[in-house]
């Protein structure tokens, strides 16, 4: 038996990154799945490539009204939600805290720490409290625990996921659901070699160089790749981690070892 059969599954952030490779292994595994992401064509593309039990909802998380409707498209389809899978995330603009504007520094939150507990609220109400069952994953990322130079905003906001993750696990838990939190370092994803190759130009470095320089502190010297973040993912949205609930834990090579 597959992991996830007979399991319903939203996963946000669904169009590109980490979000498209978790779909792909979750619907090999049975689930049936709700892909959402604020690019439609995107998404929908996701979902046409993997085909099957897989429904493709343009969605803003930060709106209350689009995650009912995220949340409604599941509950239409399949009755039931299983497991929520907030992996929404945006990086902002790196700016210096003397730089720093409340635009950049609230819109920043909104997507990576706000839209968790929209979506969590919502599939609480509308499904798993009722059935006393469900899984919760947030995504943080190792900027979350020791802040990130020129990433204020971000560190802030992936710091706050961790703590928001223990506190729905704490409220939940006397209901049978769990709430973890998959905590990245560096991942082998456009988005990480994009934001190397930026920052090595204004570094006037080479971009080995720069990669060397990330790597640095990993004792394991490499990126994590969208499949190792998954593994992490998948096993605490299955059964197989019945009794952890309201942990973060890191798949960063090693870089932070709490």
């Amino acid at each position: 038996m597959k992991r996830f059969d007979g399991r319903v599954a939203i996963i946000t952030g669904a169009s590109t990154g980490l979000g498209p490779v978790m779909a792909q292994m979750m619907a090999d595994e049975g689930a049936k799945l709700v892909l959402a992401a604020r690019r439609v064509e995107l998404v929908e593309a996701v979902a046409a490539g993997i085909g099957g039990d897989v429904v493709a909802v343009q969605a803003d998380v930060t709106k209350p009204e689009d995650v009912a409707r995220m949340v409604e498209a599941a509950m239409v389809r399949w009755g039931q939600v299983d497991v929520m899978m907030n992996n929404a995330a945006v990086p902002g603009t790196d700016k210096w805290i003397w730089e720093q504007t409340t635009e950049n520094f609230l819109s920043t939150y909104e997507v990576d720490c706000m839209a968790a507990m929209l979506c969590s609220k919502e599939v609480l109400n509308r499904s798993m409290i009722e059935r006393k069952s469900g899984a919760i994953v947030n995504f943080s990322s190792g900027a979350g625990w020791d802040g990130m130079i020129r990433k204020s905003h971000y560190s802030a906001a992936k710091g706050a996921l961790r703590i928001l993750t223990k506190t729905i696990a704490r409220e939940v838990g006397q209901y049978g659901i769990r709430c973890n939190c998959v905590v990245p370092g560096a991942i082998a994803t456009d988005l990480m070699m994009n934001w190397v190759k930026r920052v090595a130009a204004e570094k006037g470095i080479d971009e080995a160089v720069m990669h060397e320089q990330v790597l640095a502190p990993c004792a394991l010297k490499t990126y994590s790749t969208a499949e190792d973040v998954a593994n992490l993912a998948l096993f605490l949205a299955s059964d197989y981690a019945r009794t952890i609930t309201g942990q973060s834990i890191n798949v960063d090579a090693g870089l932070i070892m709490v």
